[in-house]
């Protein structure tokens, strides 16, 4: 999240903009700018007022793109899924969601949500422009309707090109959500990757058919999201029946908040560890990693103590959760252990070296 920028909330979810975004928007603007009529606004005179709605219809259409991504996030809060942020990345919008819903029934209406508020876009504005122009046909030729017809075609390009069953793209997850009703959820969720690997094939060889890279691109994207959705989705249910404490690790290390970064780091190559819990007696006072020691300057090393760049916000789980709860939750915060707080005491500490390790002895 480093690399996005917060622009706002909406029903309780923050809105960013990914790096990515801020090159691609100027792109889409001269795309409109340089192309002729019906999809551009090539001739249309002065240059500012070309430019100006070139920039009109970009931001218009990635503000359509927010709210396909807000139709998938109200339908998935009605079932009860957390949406941590919805981030407007370089091929369009994503929202991060907890957890995907198991039901199949619940998948597919979170997951067709999303187009159909796309076509629903398409199909008013297209509505509308034919309202606005059928006094006078010639009325067409006005850049400013011209904006609502760019408008609507592309909402319902984008609508339709989302229900291709190219999981995990929405029309994907669909048809997931089909194979679950007569099979596992992970055989369900192999097939729906096999179907969108096909696809990302199909498409990358059109894309250098006709010589356009960004179908090749696209198809990379779908092809690699198939991949990791299914190894993800594999090691989520093979945790699923293993609880925390069955595979913590019990003999919980510490260092203390006096100690200085120079200690920190020969204890740290002494136990081959990365982290450990900051304790000060019983009471957990933070988490510390080499990550943490490594961001200090060499010679400020000697006086700089743990306290000074600990983690004080200590994320913890029981020992009764799911180990398949802890995997979702180190890879949506991006972070190595889990500390395990029983009652308030620490009872274990969790990392994920350890899941990586659960996962491969369950492989075999």
């Amino acid at each position: 999240m480093k690399s996005s920028l917060k622009i706002g909330s909406v029903m309780g979810i923050p809105i960013r903009l990914h790096i990515t975004f801020l090159l691609i928007l100027p792109m889409f603007a001269y795309v409109f700018a340089i192309n002729p009529q019906p999809f551009g606004f090539e001739g249309v005179e002065p240059p500012i007022t070309k430019y100006s709605l070139s920039v009109l219809t970009a931001i218009l259409l990635f503000a359509s793109i927010i709210l396909h991504e807000l139709a998938h996030s109200y339908m998935a809060m009605r079932y009860g899924v957390k949406i941590e942020s919805i981030t407007l990345f370089l091929f369009g919008g994503v929202s991060a969601m907890e957890e995907i819903p198991r039901k199949p029934g619940q998948e597919a209406k979170m997951a067709s949500a999303g187009p159909l508020t796309s076509l629903v876009i398409g199909f008013v504005c297209l509505y509308m422009y034919g309202k606005l122009i059928s006094p006078s046909p010639t009325l067409s030729q006005n850049p400013v309707y011209l904006t609502i017809w760019i408008l609507g075609v592309m909402n319902l390009v984008l609508g339709i090109f989302n229900l291709l069953p190219a999981f995990p793209m929405d029309g994907g997850r669909v048809l997931r959500s089909f194979y679950a009703r007569r099979m596992s959820y992970v055989k369900a969720t192999q097939s729906a990757a096999t179907v969108g690997k096909f696809f990302a094939i199909l498409m990358a060889i059109f894309g250098i058919v006709v010589g356009n890279f960004w179908f090749p691109l696209i198809a990379l994207f779908i092809y690699v999201g198939a991949s990791e959705e299914e190894r993800s989705t594999r090691a989520e249910v093979m945790l699923e029946s293993i609880q925390v404490k069955d595979i913590m690790t019990r003999d919980v290390v510490s260092v203390s908040p006096s100690m200085t970064v120079e200690d920190l780091i020969k204890f740290m190559l002494e136990k081959k560890h990365m982290g450990y819990p900051v304790m000060e007696g019983d009471n957990l006072k933070g988490i510390v990693t080499f990550t943490d020691a490594q961001s200090v300057p060499y010679p400020e090393r000697p006086v700089t103590q743990v306290s000074d760049i600990m983690t004080r916000d200590v994320i913890s789980v029981s020992p009764d959760a799911q180990a398949s709860d802890v995997l979702k939750l180190v890879s949506s915060k991006n972070i190595g252990r889990i500390i395990v707080i029983n009652n308030g005491s620490v009872v274990g500490i969790l990392s994920r070296t350890d899941l990586v390790r659960i996962l491969r002895l369950k492989s075999e």
